[in-house]
């Protein structure tokens, strides 16, 4: 068992996680769907607020100068913020779309815009100055994207 421990690559253990049930067992499937949401987008969102700043720092700034204290403090706000966003995004889009399938029996396009619009809307009021224009606009484009990427499922 140990030779098969030191053969498996990272990218066979990522997938064994889908087969035994997923990352966490907090011991409701719904928890378990969202946590496990979070978690994958809050790394998808590190990741760019890294690149973002590695790009601005690199073209808009000198590449002579060192990074400052201040510049390192943007970092790391940018990275939390974008982290929590994606993450609580993608936690409520899972969440609602397991309980719009429970609730209704079935898993098609209707349960996507419904779960990408309220994901949309929600997302809209965490801006600094959000209007109504900005918040019926993140619903609509919530409800498009998601119905869009749900029925390209069965295409791709």
């Amino acid at each position: 068992m140990g030779h098969n421990l030191e053969t498996r690559s990272l990218l066979d253990e990522l997938r064994s996680f889908d087969k035994n049930g997923g990352i966490f067992d907090l011991g409701h499937p719904l928890l378990n769907r969202m946590a496990e949401s979070f978690v994958k987008a809050a790394g998808i969102g590190a990741v760019q607020a890294v690149s973002r700043e590695a790009y601005f720092t690199a073209f808009e700034e000198n590449l002579l100068k060192h990074w400052s204290k201040a510049r390192g403090k943007n970092l790391y706000n940018g990275v939390k913020t974008c982290v929590l966003v994606h993450g609580l995004a993608a936690g409520m889009y899972s969440g609602i779309t397991y309980g719009l399938k429970e609730a209704r029996g079935v898993h098609d396009w209707k349960n996507s815009a419904v779960a990408g619009a309220i994901t949309g809307a929600a997302l809209a009021l965490t801006f600094d100055d959000s209007s109504h224009e900005q918040i019926v606009h993140g619903a609509i484009t919530g409800a498009a994207l998601s119905t869009a990427a749900n029925l390209l499922t069965g295409i791709f």
